[in-house]
This record gives structure tokens, C-alpha cells and sequence, in this order.
């Protein structure tokens, strides 16, 4: 699931704010921190509320982080127009932006479902920036029809504020080091939360989320770009084992409530205690966040700037992982198309995505990854899409057959084996299989979005394809070049 996907109504959040940072250079920006020299990390919870039709913003509170900020000192401006919304962080007398960062969020999701036509929700969200020394304003941006940010929403924030709350989180979970590359301000800092862990599996959440990390490390580009990264992991004892699947009628009282199930997708998994992941994290310096569910089920999610989720025990759940990492990091667009089964209604029109790996192919003569095109390669790139369709309405329908006769789930799972199989035979007969072009199917839709290659892993395929490859790397760039 990607969080940015078919949100072209969705609203973005700017939010504008005096930061401190390591740079002198900055006169706004200062150390709070004296025995580590560093910013500290302010965070701000908000609620966000609406419909379909309408959006509103109330601030929940404003605390420090008890670690120094993780984040680069020298990229504080966020120029890759990634993202549903965008926040600033703005001196409040001169308007100037200190701070900025893309990023996505559950209501962004769910506001573009049938559901949200009919009733209101509200969702707690968070943004996390340096401490500002001087007053800021918080602007909250969101996309538009046409998918450029307009502001939504915006605050103040005094930093002497005596309601800022400096108080130690509430939760206690173990530190581990997976690996530790040096400083965090030049480094993407990865921490994974384990999520449905008994107290007596705790070394069983420890050996997963090492396995997971070193499955994640073992895919271009984060392999060559691992000294980039550090990683740690906290596990803490979760009052039940296991994560909740209402369709299943299993409802378990875990760390951050997370769910099979969501916006009524049984295989989409999130978790929904924002409250409850932000204080469990801050024990740890991050810029990306995994939440390893305790669970054998297939279910996964991932939002950009906000975390990926996997369910550990699925026999493909490393792929599933990185796939949804490439959401939540990268925010690449989903690439399948055919029998994508997702809660978010279709667009109405096929503007020009903001994702850096799908296109409206609006101008064929300037693809926005023009510079990876070969020459005599056609555009849009034929592909054995036909192929691909008759073997995968065949597979659907019989993998739902299997479900609906309660067949044993080993038998289901031979039986996607098979399509896999089947799939990559249709693969085979592409004549510019190697070649990054304009491939029709993309974004949940069969016609009007392209994708760069004819396989991924954001749609069928084992690698990232040279398109996502480079968009990864622009925000590996983004946390940890100076």
C-alpha cells in the first residue's frame, strides 16, 4: 500500500518553525543540548480531522525528544517534492523557511476512501524538527488538483513556551545497536519497533528485526549504500502476542494498536497509536521507522515519512518489507495495476504524479526520467501486457475460489507459486525487458499511468528497477551527504 497514491484532493501541511541546529552560519538556530553540542528534537502532535469536504487542525501538545536531533544540519530545506504534504518551518518575524520536509499520513489515505464521503474521523499525527531558540510559524501544505501544495493549516510555536513539556516518555523499551555507522546528523538512522511481543518473546522480536535488517540490506541500493545507515531496534513487552484481524473476529491489546483490516482491506496493516510509537521511538535516534508485527498473515503497509509495516512470519515477508519501505522512504508510487485491491477511489483526471516512478505521460519528449531512457526506445515501451493480464485474472480468480472454500493455506500458497511462475513466463517475451522506457499500468489503473520498467519490485519483480534505485538514493542523499 502506498500512502501517496490517488491523493490528489488530499491537503498538505506546511508547517514553519525557528530551528536550532549544528550551524553557526544559522544565528536562529543554537545548541541546547551542552553535553552533546547538538539541537534538540521538538515534536508536535496534532490532531487531524475531517471528511471528504473538509479539514481541520488542533494542536495536542509540544514537547522536546529526549535524544539531541538525528537529522543532517546541512539539508534542512527539502527540495524532492515528495510527499501528499509538506511542512515548514518559518521565522516567525521574517517569514524565512528554516526547516521543511514532505511527508504523508493516514488521514491523507483514508480521506481519499468512499468512507470518508460519509462520516468524520480524526487522526493523531506528528511532525518532528530542531528546537527552535526564537518564535516560528507552522504551515501545513497539501496537495491540490493538479497536484501543487497549497497551505492548509498553520501555527506558532514560542520556545519558551512553559507548556512546551520536557518530561521523559512514559515508555521503557531495550535499545539494541544493530549497526552503528557513525554520527547520526550524517547518517539515515533506521529503527524498527517490534509490535506483539509478549513479554516472553522478546528475544524472538530481537533475532526478527536482525533478520529483517539484514534481508533489507541485502537490496540495491541500500547494499552498496549501507555505511549511509545506522540501525537500531526496541522491543518491549506487548500486554498481548499477536496484532488484531477483526475479519478473522482476533482482537489483541497491543503496543500501538496496530490491525490487519484497514479502510476494509484485509492484507493492509497499520498501526494506529500514534501517541503510543512516537513515545516508544524517541528512546532512539531515527529518520525512517519499521514496525515488525508479530504475526504469520500477510499484511503490510507503508506511508512516507511516517513507517512501513510488515507481518514477520509470512513466509515472503523481506520482499513485502522493502517494497513498503520504498513507500515509506522514497515514497515510490505503486506500480501494479490489475486486480489492485485498495480502498482509494480512482481520479478523476490523470495529472502528472509527484511519485519520481510513475507517469501521466503528458509529454512524451520530456519523461521525468528522461535522462535513463536509451535512445531508440519507444514511448510509451510496448510489453507483453496481455500476457500479463490473462494470467493474473486466471490466478485471481482462482486464489479467491481457494478462500472462499476455506482451502488450507498451504495449498493457497502453492497456488500463488504457480501464478509467480506463470507471470515471469509472460515477462520473458518482452523485447525491452532490460530497458527503462514508459510502461502502460501503474497507480491501480490499467491505462493513463506509467511506470519506468517493464519489472520491479513496486509491481511484480525481485529489484527495485533503476528508476526507484535512484529516487532511494536522493533521499539516502537527502539525511546523510554534507
Amino acid at each position: 500500500m502506498n500512502s501517496s497514491a490517488r491523493l490528489l484532493d488530499a491537503p498538505v501541511i506546511i508547517i514553519t518553525i525557528a530551528l536550532i541546529t549544528l550551524a553557526a552560519r544559522l544565528p536562529s538556530f543554537g545548541a541546547e543540548n551542552p553535553s552533546t553540542g547538538r539541537s534538540a528534537t521538538m515534536r508536535l502532535d496534532f490532531f487531524h480531522t475531517g471528511n471528504s469536504s473538509q479539514e481541520l487542525f488542533s494542536v495536542d501538545r509540544i514537547l522536546i525528544e529526549p535524544l539531541p536531533w538525528p537529522g543532517n544540519p546541512r539539508r534542512l530545506i527539502d527540495l524532492t517534492n515528495r510527499g501528499t504534504y509538506l511542512f515548514e518551518i518559518r521565522d516567525l518575524s521574517s517569514g524565512r523557511v528554516l526547516y521543511s520536509r514532505g511527508f504523508a499520513s493516514i488521514y491523507g489515505e483514508w480521506v481519499t476512501t468512499a468512507e470518508a464521503k460519509r462520516v468524520n474521523r480524526t487522526f493523531h499525527e506528528s511532525i518532528r524538527f530542531p528546537a527552535p531558540t526564537i518564535p516560528v510559524k507552522v504551515v501545513i501544505k497539501s496537495r491540490d488538483r493538479i497536484n501543487a501544495f497549497r497551505e492548509i493549516w498553520s501555527t506558532t510555536i514560542d520556545p519558551g513556551d512553559k507548556f512546551i513539556d520536557h518530561s521523559p516518555p512514559a515508555m521503557a523499551g531495550h535499545v539494541s545497536e544493530i549497526q552503528n555507522n557513525g554520527d547520526s546528523a550524517f547518517k539515515v538512522d533506521l529503527l524498527f519497533l517490534g509490535e506483539g511481543y509478549a513479554a516472553s518473546e522478546q528475544e524472538k522480536c530481537e533475532q526478527d528485526i536482525r533478520r529483517l535488517s539484514k534481508g533489507l540490506f541485502s537490496y540495491s541500493p541500500f547494499n552498496e549504500r549501507r555505511s549511509d545507515f545506522n540501525v537500531w531496534s526496541i522491543c518491549a513487552p506487548s500486554p498481548d502476542s499477536g496484532v488484531s484481524h477483526p475479519s478473522r473476529g482476533l482482537h489483541r491489546n497491543t503496543l500501538f494498536g496496530s490491525t490487519f483490516d484497514v479502510f476494509g482491506e484485509e492484507r493492509y496493516a497499520l498501526s494506529f497509536d500514534n501517541r503510543a510509537i512516537r513515545a516508544l521511538a524517541s528512546l532512539a535516534a531515527y529518520d525512517a521507522l519499521g514496525i515488525v508485527m508479530n504475526s504469520d498473515e500477510y499484511g503490510n503497509g507503508g506511508i512516507f515519512g511516517l513507517y512501513a509495516t510488515v507481518s514477520i512470519d509470512y513466509p515472503t515477508s523481506i520482499p513485502t518489507f522493502v517494497h513498503e519501505f520504498g513507500h515509506h522512504f522514497a515514497d515510490l508510487g505503486d506500480e501494479y495495476y490489475f486486480n489492485a485491491n485498495v480502498a482509494y477511489s480512482p481520479a478523476d483526471t490523470s495529472v502528472e504524479p509527484w511519485e519520481p516512478n510513475i507517469t501521466a505521460l503528458a509529454d512524451r519528449s520530456h519523461v521525468k526520467w528522461q535522462a535513463l531512457i536509451e535512445p531508440g526506445t519507444p514511448i510509451p515501451t510496448p510489453w507483453p501486457k496481455d500476457c500479463y493480464e490473462t494470467t493474473s485474472r486466471k490466478y485471481q480468480n482462482l486464489i479467491e475460489k481457494m478462500r472462499a472454500e476455506g482451502r488450507p493455506a498451504g495449498e493457497i500458497r502453492q497456488a500463488t507459486s504457480e501464478r509467480g511462475k506463470a507471470i515471469e513466463q509472460c515477462f520473458s517475451q518482452g523485447n525491452y525487458a532490460s530497458r527503462v522506457g514508459a510502461f502502460a499500468g501503474a497507480m491501480y489503473e490499467t491505462k493513463g499511468y506509467y511506470r519506468p520498467q517493464q519489472q520491479c519490485i513496486m509491481l511484480e519483480g525481485d529489484q527495485f528497477c533503476a528508476v526507484c534505485k535512484k529516487a532511494i538514493e536522493e533521499m539516502i542523499d537527502l539525511y546523510s551527504r554534507p
